[in-house]
Order: structure tokens, then sequence, then C-alpha cells
């Protein structure tokens, strides 16, 4: 699922629409709301915060010092600092659209049950045997890496209001596999 879009886009011109794409996060399902958990949707508002108060201050003043200094066409701190401001602006218009669609739910809530539901942490096994450990968080905070996926993904979908014993089949491009559920378990309340 990660590994959907590898290219990434090096025009200097991108439209608003594309904004989503460039920063390599799916866009939201029409009409769905961007479940986060608060630990994302605290990172996300620290990352705009930082971009709004720090970045992008000391940017202006690196264009602005490098602007007098006279002919702009061969200014290398001028070209690169326009450069960067535009990538940081269009970062912040990003992550305010992505946190004005936010929908933070407390995987906690769950603390102790036993069905696969938004955060929780699900150890299944494949037909082989195979046993694989996911953490089902939101479009923003997946890492497939690190068994993060999004609550958008096959495997996600596949898995979801399933309980600790149940087999689910997952399509894949294979064609059908069962996964049978071991484990489910959400963290404990704060």
């Amino acid at each position: 699922m990660g590994a959907m879009k590898q290219s990434i886009d090096t025009s200097s011109t991108s439209a608003p629409d594309d904004e989503e794409d460039s920063f390599g996060a799916p866009p939201i399902p029409a009409g769905s709301k961007n479940y986060m958990t608060p630990q994302g949707h605290l990172r996300m508002k620290n990352e705009l915060l930082h971009l709004i108060d720090v970045e992008r201050p000391e940017v202006v003043q690196t264009v602005s010092w490098a602007a007098s200094n006279g002919d702009r066409s061969e200014n290398g701190d001028y070209i690169y600092g326009k450069r960067r401001l535009r990538q940081i602006d269009s970062r912040i218009r990003f992550l305010t659209k992505r946190l004005d669609l936010a929908e933070v739910v407390d995987p906690s809530v769950h603390h102790g049950s036993d069905q696969v539901f938004f955060g929780a942490t699900v150890r299944y096994a494949n037909q082989d045997g195979e046993e694989q450990t996911v953490t089902i968080l939101g479009i923003d905070e997946f890492d497939p890496l690190n068994g993060k996926i999004s609550w958008i993904s096959p495997v996600a979908r596949a898995l979801t209001k399933a309980r600790e014993g149940d087999t689910v089949m997952l399509r894949t491009p294979g064609g059908l596999e069962e996964l049978e559920i071991l484990e489910v378990s959400y963290p404990p309340p704060a």
C-alpha cells in the first residue's frame, strides 16, 4: 500500500489539488473524515506551528536579505529561498486542510476489547502461518515499514470489526487470502 506512488513531481509548478500527492499521503476518501490518533494530531499541529512560527520567518528573512543584494537572477540564496518559501507555504496549506478535516479518535477507549477498530494493534497469521503485527492508524500516520497501516488499506479494511480468533478474507492481486486474527490490543488509557 505504501509503495503505490514512488515517483515525486519535481516540477516547480504544481496545482493546489496536487498538494496531497506531493507529500506522499493518500487522499482522504470522499465523504470521509481524516481519522487520526491524538498523537498524530499533535504531531501535525506541532509541525504546522513550527513552519508558521520558525521556518517561514527565517526563510522570509533570508529572502529579504538576498533580495537586497541586487541581481536576483543569479542570486542562489534568493532563488533557493523563494523555492523553499513555496514549499513551506504548500506544506502549511496541506497541513491546515488535513487538520481541518481531522477527527481525533482515542484508541485507548477500546482497551481490553478483542474487536478490531481504529487504533488497534493486530497480530495475525496468513494461510502459510506467517505472522505479522500491524497497527491501524490514520492516513497521515501510516508507516508500513514499521507496521503502521492506514485505516483505508485493504488489510485494515479486512481486519476491522473482526475479533480475536476470527478468520477474514483479504482480496489481493494473487487472489483471496485468509488471515487469522491471533491478538488484538489497544494502548491503555492515559
